[in-house]
Parts: C-alpha cells; sequence; structure tokens
C-alpha cells in the first residue's frame, strides 16, 4: 500500500473505476469518466456555510409549536444527524483505499467533504433552537428507530471496509486472523463494492429526501425558514451525490467489469429487497413521527404515499421493478419547488441566495466560440 504508487505505469484512461492498479500521480487532463469531474466542478460550485443562513427566528417558532409538531420536528432533525454522521466519513473511507481513477477519487473526497458541512449545519441550527444543544445530542441515540436505520446504512460500509482493508494487507485467500478464518475472495469483494453503492444510492435517494418532505412541511406554513433553507442546500448537494451513485451503477462499473455486470444480475433481488425494506422502515418512521397527532399538509399516511411514489422514481432510474402501485403525480407536490428552487427566493440583502454558484466556469469553450474576434 502506498499513496503515490510511482511504479504505475498503466494509462489511468485505460484502469477500472475500482481494484485496479494503486493511485500514481493525480492528473485531470485527460479522464476515462469527465462526468465525475463534472459532478466535482458542480459541487464545488455550491460550496456553502450554515453560518450563512439566518436561523434565529426558528427559535421563537418553535416554542410556538405544538407538543407533537416540536416532536415531529426534533425527532426528525435528529435522525439527519445520524444519518450524516454516516455519510460525513463513509464514502471517503470505504471507496477511496480501493479507487483506481483521479478524477473517481477527486469526486469521492469532495463528495464526503460537502457531507461535513450538512453535519455541521445540524449543530448550527440546534445552537440556534434549543438552550441546551448538548441534550439533543445527548439523547439521540436513545432512539432505537434512529438507531435502527443507520445500523441498516453502515452495515454495507462496514462489511466493505473489513473486506478491502485485509483484501489490501493480505491478499486473496485464506488467512488468520487473530485466531479466526478469513476467505478473502476478489469476486465477493466487488459484491460488496456493488451492494453498498446500491445502500448509499437508497440513502440519498429515498431517506433523505423523506427528511426533506418533513423539514420543508414547517416552512410551507410559515414556520422553521431557516431550517428549510439550509435543508434546501443539503438537498440540493444530495441530489448531486445521487447522480453519482446512479452514474457508477448504470454507467460505470457494469460496464467496464464484467464480473459486475454478472454481479448486478446475481444481486437484482437482493438490491430489490433493499429498497423494499427502506420503503417499510421509512413508513414505520413516518408513524412514529405522526404517532400524537399531524400537521397541516402532513401525516403520516401523505408521507407514506411520497415514500412509495420516491421508491419507484428511484428504482424506475436504476432498471428496478417498483412493486408499488403510485400515480405518476407527487403526492406532496410542494415539495418539488423546494428542490427545484424555482419558488425560494430571498431578499436582494439575505446571503443565503441558493441559486447563487461560486466560481462558475463554462467549458464547453472550441475553437469556434472564438470565431470572428480579432485576438
Amino acid at each position: 500500500m502506498t499513496v503515490l504508487n510511482i511504479d504505475n505505469k498503466k494509462n489511468h484512461t485505460e484502469a477500472n473505476a475500482f481494484l485496479d492498479e494503486a493511485l500514481g500521480m493525480q492528473r485531470y487532463d485527460t479522464m476515462k469518466y469527465k462526468q465525475f469531474d463534472k459532478l466535482t466542478d458542480k459541487q464545488l460550485g455550491f460550496f456553502w456555510r450554515p453560518e450563512e443562513v439566518d436561523v434565529s427566528k426558528d427559535s421563537k417558532d418553535f416554542k410556538d409549536l405544538t407538543e407533537h409538531e416540536q416532536h415531529i420536528f426534533t425527532s426528525n432533525l435528529k435522525r439527519q444527524i445520524l444519518l450524516d454522521s454516516v455519510q460525513g466519513r463513509a464514502p471517503n473511507e470505504a471507496f477511496s483505499p480501493i479507487v483506481s481513477l483521479p478524477e473517481l477519487e477527486n469526486w469521492i473526497i469532495t463528495w464526503t467533504f460537502s457531507e461535513t458541512i450538512h453535519s455541521r449545519s445540524y449543530t448550527h441550527i440546534i445552537r440556534n433552537i434549543f438552550s441546551d444543544p448538548s441534550k439533543i445530542f445527548d439523547e439521540l441515540m436513545d432512539s432505537q428507530e434512529i438507531v435502527d436505520c443507520a445500523g441498516d446504512i453502515s452495515k454495507y460500509y462496514d462489511g466493505l471496509i473489513e473486506m478491502s482493508m485485509y483484501y489490501r494487507l493480505l491478499g486473496e485467500g485464506k488467512h488468520k486472523v487473530n485466531g479466526k478464518t478469513i476467505d478473502i475472495d476478489l469476486y465477493e469483494l466487488k459484491k460488496k463494492i456493488w451492494l453498498c453503492i446500491n445502500s448509499v444510492n437508497v440513502l440519498e435517494g429515498i431517506r433523505f429526501y423523506v427528511s426533506f418532505a418533513c423539514s420543508w412541511a414547517f416552512a410551507e406554513l410559515k414556520k422553521m425558514e431557516g431550517n428549510a433553507k439550509i435543508i434546501k442546500f443539503i438537498a440540493r448537494d444530495e441530489n448531486v451525490h445521487l447522480g453519482s451513485t446512479q452514474y457508477l451503477i448504470s454507467k460505470v462499473l457494469t460496464k467496464e467489469d464484467p464480473d459486475f455486470a454478472k454481479i448486478a444480475i446475481e444481486c437484482a433481488d437482493e438490491v430489490q429487497q433493499m429498497f423494499v425494506d427502506a420503503v417499510e422502515q421509512e413508513k414505520e418512521w413516518a408513524d412514529y413521527l405522526f404517532k400524537d397527532g399531524s400537521m397541516i399538509g402532513l401525516n403520516a399516511q401523505l408521507l407514506s404515499n411520497y415514500i412509495e411514489w420516491i421508491a419507484c422514481k428511484r428504482m424506475t432510474a436504476l432498471g428496478l421493478k417498483c412493486p408499488y402501485t403510485t400515480t405518476q403525480a407527487n403526492p406532496l407536490p410542494w415539495t418539488q419547488k423546494w428542490i427545484s428552487g424555482a419558488e425560494v427566493q430571498v431578499a436582494p440583502q439575505e446571503t443565503e441566495i441558493s441559486s447563487y454558484v461560486i466560481g462558475g466556469v463554462k467549458q464547453d469553450v472550441d475553437t469556434e466560440t472564438f470565431a470572428g474576434l480579432s485576438l
């Protein structure tokens, strides 16, 4: 293992995404998959800081909420904290040690960094709303519903991290580690990669969006609007992250490596079940959130309908059969304006203008662009 493989003479544009030669020079003049570089550019252009968003009014709003509305808001926030605690470190820890392309490595690092901003934003929210922020964090692990969800996500990361570590240290074969026999097989390692990326896709594409809907429901009532703006920034980032996992699944792994094409078929039922299990868990979460009462515009049934609808959307994008009967229309149509940003406008003096992009660069420039100009 090395941080700079000076012996790597292989053309980096011919390497596979994962488990090929250890990375050498970081170079981005030529790339196998320019899409990852585009994702990195887009994410960097979206850079934001939670402190840019004013959430001071949310403190008063929270005090004015009913008891069951406070339960909905606080529980949803706690769950967001734990899910992003996983995402704030896992992509880099799981995928970076086995990545073989500079542009993909760069994307993974950028992706993970943006997740840490999300984690910091929750602390910013809590500091401004609750008189004792530590109480929220200290109580978080007491909620079994939240812990179970995080465990279902982290187990795929943990399985990949463990096997890839042994593979890099010991290579293929049977090995004795602390008195335990470890069987390291490259094909099985690739299967771990496949399942892990699909699990992340479920997290980024379904679980996060369920929590977003709950946050935005308050803002639709002109409550907790600072929190909603932060969640809008997070959703904008997550949409980019979702695009990366979908691209890896449908356009990269199965196209470049016959093993992954075979694994996709072998694991199709398991991936399908992964979506179904997530949907059922999210529905149970909806029941928990609204156990003491609903709020105007959102209740357990409406949220469950949304969960099935968005799950079908994500499954269809990957060529999977959706087992749910849903309408074409979004059951929570008001969420779309928050996702697209079409109707989220702030005053000019405010800093959190969500459409702002840092360092926007037009890259599709060729000789025709300057035709007729005297240079």
